[in-house]
């Protein structure tokens, strides 16, 4: 056979091909060469027929039927043979293919070779490649070149020993004699490498931690010679003596020093001579200050060497490169925390990242600037907050929108530049918000007594103007239905007064109900201010024809709400002023724990209230069945979703008694509808009269257990047993979250077998705040008539940093005292 072309000649072939076909005939016809090359066992050639395989499988070409060839390279006694031999076992051979373990007595016999660079190919094969089965082999003879005194061998058997400790860490012990003397080796290469092995052993043993800590002022003056050492042109990159092995040093350092005084105090002076010595000008140096400052932050370092790495992180904000003002930003959020003040120094510099071109600096610089809000700066930093809303893209909308009603509802100065503030996001984005801002809003409007002339007024204004952005529109109608006597008074003393007649009232709502732009429920928010206004204005013959037209609407809760207002006008006339009466103020009058006695109409209710998050977000009874389609099978029954009777929704309660006669669900908006379907077994509607639900539990001395731990999140089960009924078991879930960021729009279902009846009344927040600041609790009933042991299944929803999260998990493991 003629003797195959080179590599060289192959790479120039295939670069002459015009389209990826010629490309393809081309490889195809050469691999066919190859193949009868290696079916005829050609010694002579197999090396230049392995390194063109090689060449193509770079190109994406399979190349799986050179493997054996390289094994038979490996084992000749030619180095060029060797070289390529080992170089396509890496890159065509892994640990999940059986071949690989016929490599391990070549390796072995290599690593015993004469010649060092035959050792070295070995080492950076088995660093590469090697199984767990090949490290244990093979650790002895990695173990024995890491104390030969040949540079060169020492730092590719430091980090063959990394990969090996990676892939068997109980083997970690054996080098730990070896690594006694590396530090004290010139060489920077063995130096590098060696600190690279030190920080992998302390990041995976709390033993070897402890231990090399004593390494900490040798580490120090490692660190102070390359910063003072002159210039060294073998090391030198612009400027910098070796930048590669301080930044190794510094991550070694970060992890000594970690949560340990004595070693932070030794490396305080050396951090603050490279934070302050270190030249910024070139890109070199700023990754060196990047991990210093990180260094500094994770060490217990002192509150001046903590501002001074702020300063530097401020400094990164105003350079030219957009990565080194992302890694600032993203730094600083997480200091932002712990060094609250020093941060606050940079806002202004904060800010003007929010006009940055780049989204993801964008988007960081808001989030950092959410995190900057207090009760100090909370009117300037809504200025530019808003004014970044009204100009940003609208994927950032959603979260600025929510950003802004919880910075609002945490710091308002006043509850006039609450409303308007939160108007102001509605106008703006209002299709954007998330879907607790309406009764969010309706809330905190209920509670400004003084401030409903006023804010009745704005929203008519508002909706004059606009009627696309649906949760203004929602509010609007609430706020209309509610106080459209004020509007048509003119009672307003906060600003000037419009004149406004009842019947241009009622057909801006009207004009509401027959819109394109309107959606089912907003229809029903405006069908029911329309109702309650028949109660404040004297046009009650017109609000009767709009309520019966609607009797025969095609939408089904449109058509259910307005049957019922008209049995009311009918059958009930004597009692609809007293039903469709306002909503009354929530006082809150005492305070015991993380529990208030809400006062409503004289009646005392228990509710869970935390006042620095949004009210509970009620989970509706069909997103929680929705977890019976994940969790498969027939044996689980749906979670029966409640909430708390509070007086909001409480004309709907005396409806239940009052129209038996009538077929009532609640909407979506604030209508006079019961709060709980009378389809509900009969011990879910225990306790739900005007007494307080749970006022004759006593605790049964149960232990509490974990349900749930990952990723930060942490789910508790507490237990408690109803006196009243021993067969229902009431569980207190309890959410924490360690993690450096606010979990949000939190959700917890659950599903229980046939046997069992499950009722989760709402959660005291769907917000689970950062660092184990505070837990969300939750209530479970579970009724087991039978005994049996319970079992459930859970699903966890929530958005974390940005990114929404899911989880399912089985509990299996309750104690017998909560189910006997």
């Amino acid at each position: 056979m003629p003797a195959p072309i080179r590599l060289r000649e192959l790479i120039r072939t295939i670069r002459t091909a015009r389209t990826q076909a010629e490309e393809r005939e081309m490889i195809q016809k050469e691999c066919a060469a190859i193949r009868s090359s290696f079916r005829e066992e050609d010694n002579t050639y197999r090396c230049r027929n392995v390194a063109k395989l090689l060449y193509m499988h770079m190109l994406g070409y399979p190349a799986h039927f050179g493997q054996l060839e390289c094994l038979k390279l490996i084992a000749s006694q030619k180095f060029t043979d060797k070289r390529i031999g080992y170089l396509g076992a890496m890159l065509l051979l892994d640990e999940r293919q059986d071949v690989h373990l016929l490599m391990t007595n070549c390796i072995k016999n290599d690593l015993n070779h004469s010649t060092q660079y035959v050792q070295g190919l070995a080492l950076c094969t088995l660093g590469c490649m090697g199984s767990s089965e090949m490290c244990r082999d093979l650790a002895g003879e990695v173990e024995k070149l890491l104390k030969t005194s040949n540079s060169y061998l020492r730092k590719k058997a430091a980090l063959c020993a990394v990969h090996v400790i990676r892939k068997v860490p109980e083997l970690m012990e054996m080098f730990l004699p070896a690594t006694k003397n590396l530090l004290s080796e010139k060489n920077h290469g063995v130096l590098h490498t060696s600190v690279v092995l030190l920080t992998e052993m302390c990041e995976r043993s709390p033993d070897m931690l402890a231990h090399f800590r004593k390494l900490v002022p040798q580490l120090v003056r490692i660190l102070k010679n390359l910063i003072m050492s002159g210039y060294s042109p073998e090391h030198d990159v612009s400027g910098i003596s070796d930048p590669f092995l301080q930044v190794r040093i510094l991550r070694l350092l970060r992890i000594l020093g970690k949560s340990d005084d004595d070693s932070s105090e030794a490396m305080n002076d050396i951090l603050a001579q490279v934070a302050t010595n270190t030249e910024t000008s070139k890109n070199v140096g700023n990754a060196i200050l990047y991990e210093t400052v990180l260094t500094i932050m994770d060490i217990k370092s002192e509150s001046g060497l903590r501002v001074l790495a702020i300063n530097i992180l401020g400094r990164f904000l105003l350079n030219n490169d957009k990565n080194i003002r992302y890694v600032a930003l993203t730094s600083l959020l997480k200091t932002v925390q712990t060094d609250h003040n020093a941060v606050q120094r940079h806002r202004s510099t904060i800010v003007d990242c929010l006009k940055d071109l780049d989204v993801s600096i964008k988007r960081r610089a808001m989030e950092l600037s959410f995190a900057l809000v207090n009760g100090n700066n909370i009117r300037g930093m809504m200025k530019e907050l808003l004014y970044f809303l009204d100009s940003c893209d609208p994927e950032f909308k959603a979260d600025c929108a929510s950003g802004v009603f919880l910075a609002a509802e945490k710091y308002a100065p006043s509850k006039r530049w609450h409303i308007d503030t939160i108007m102001r996001v509605l106008t703006t984005a209002g299709s954007y918000v998330r879907d607790d801002s309406v009764p969010n809003l309706i809330q905190l409007i209920t509670n400004s007594v003084e401030m409903h002339a006023y804010t009745v007024q704005r929203l008519y204004k508002a909706l004059l103007d606009d009627i696309s952005q649906q949760p203004l529109v929602q509010v609007a109608s609430w706020c209309i239905g509610e106080y459209g006597d004020l509007l048509v008074s003119g009672q307003c003393e906060e600003e000037e007064p419009i004149q406004v007649t009842e019947d241009e009232v009622l057909d801006v709502l009207e004009g509401l109900l027959v819109s394109n732009l309107s959606t089912p429920v907003t229809r029903g928010y405006s069908l029911t201010a329309i109702m309650k206004l028949s109660t404040r204005f004297s046009s009650v013959n017109r609000i009767k024809k709009v309520v019966s037209i609607y009797g025969s609407s095609i939408d089904v809760e449109l058509q259910q709400r307005a049957v019922e207002y008209n049995a009311l006008f009918k059958k009930y006339d004597h009692m609809r002023p007293a039903l469709l009466e306002r909503m009354p103020i929530m006082e809150k009058t005492a305070t015991n724990g993380p529990t208030e006695i809400v006062q409503t109409n004289g009646e005392t209710e228990p509710s869970v209230v935390e006042p620095k998050h949004p009210p509970p977000v009620t989970q509706p009874t069909s997103q929680a069945n929705d977890l019976l389609d994940l969790l498969g099978g027939n044996d689980v029954v749906p979670v029966i979703q409640t909430t708390m009777p509070t007086k909001p929704a409480s004309a709907g309660g005396e409806l239940l008694d009052l129209l038996g006669d009538l077929s009532l669900s609640g909407g979506p908006a604030p209508a006079p509808a019961p709060s709980v379907p009378s389809s509900q077994p009969s011990f879910l509607l225990d306790g739900l009269s005007s007494q307080p639900l749970f006022n004759d539990i006593a605790a049964a001395g149960i232990p509490p257990m974990t349900a749930y731990n990952k990723n930060g999140l942490k789910i508790e089960f507490t237990f408690e047993r109803a006196n009243p009924n021993p067969n229902i078991a009431v569980i207190t879930i309890h959410a924490s979250n360690s993690t450096e960021a606010d979990m949000t729009d939190f959700v917890f279902q659950a599903a229980v077998p046939k046997t069992f009846q499950l009722q989760l009344l709402s959660p005291s927040s769907n917000i689970v705040p950062a660092i184990n600041q505070g837990t969300v609790t939750q209530v479970i009933r579970v009724l087991n008539p039978q005994k049996q042991q319970l079992r459930m299944r859970i699903k966890l929803t929530y958005t974390h940093k940005g990114s929404a999260v899911q989880d399912l998990a089985e509990v299996n493991n309750f104690p017998p005292q909560s189910w006997q």
